[in-house]
């Protein structure tokens, strides 16, 4: 019989603790926030879930999730409410609500919010063990402040997300900003 992993209380919200199952809802699990790069909540405590990386992200316009990369195991997203220009290959698309993308592995992309207010994502990658990503240069990610000037293997140093200071967002706000609405 699978345990239940107990939840602890942190600064942005619920995390859990050790193995297990658990259920929580997103507004009150860990969210972590970045100037830059936005918000988010990874559902993932100690251990990390070793098969699958599963997140909701937020964006508002003209800030990238992160820089523009790609990865050798396959991710998808599927855009909750708002809009978005998803860069990838080289080229912009625009997402809107309910639009889905799939990257095999090597894809590069990113997403930047665009529109009127935030654009709310899920995110759902494999992970390998020893699962490996690169970040490429890239003139149109480098347009929306999204790409690196020189090539790296690795996520360049000062890169990272961290939690916002302050502690936890509001039910339906990350940092003072609206996000979503509702049940």
């Amino acid at each position: 019989m699978v345990p239940e992993a107990s939840m602890e209380t942190r600064a942005g919200g619920l995390k859990p603790s050790g193995d297990g199952w658990f259920v929580v809802n997103a507004r009150d699990a860990e969210w972590l926030y970045n100037e830059r790069f936005g918000a988010g909540v990874t559902f993932e405590g100690t251990p990390g879930f070793p098969q699958l990386g599963i997140n909701i992200q937020a964006v508002w316009p003209g800030q990238p999730n992160g820089l523009y990369h790609a990865e050798d195991s396959q991710e998808d997203f599927l855009i909750l409410c708002g809009e978005c220009v998803l860069l990838i290959e080289g080229e912009e698309r625009r997402l809107r609500a309910w639009d889905f993308a799939h990257f095999p592995p090597g894809t590069e992309h990113i997403l930047v919010g665009a529109g009127e207010g935030p654009c709310v994502f899920l995110a759902v990658g494999a992970r390998r063990p020893g699962g490996g990503i690169v970040y490429p240069v890239s003139d149109v990610a480098l347009r929306h402040d999204a790409g690196v000037a020189r090539a790296h293997d690795q996520c360049p140093r000062g890169l990272r997300r961290r939690a916002e200071d302050g502690g936890r967002p509001l039910p339906g706000r990350v940092a003072g900003r609206p996000l979503i609405t509702g049940g």
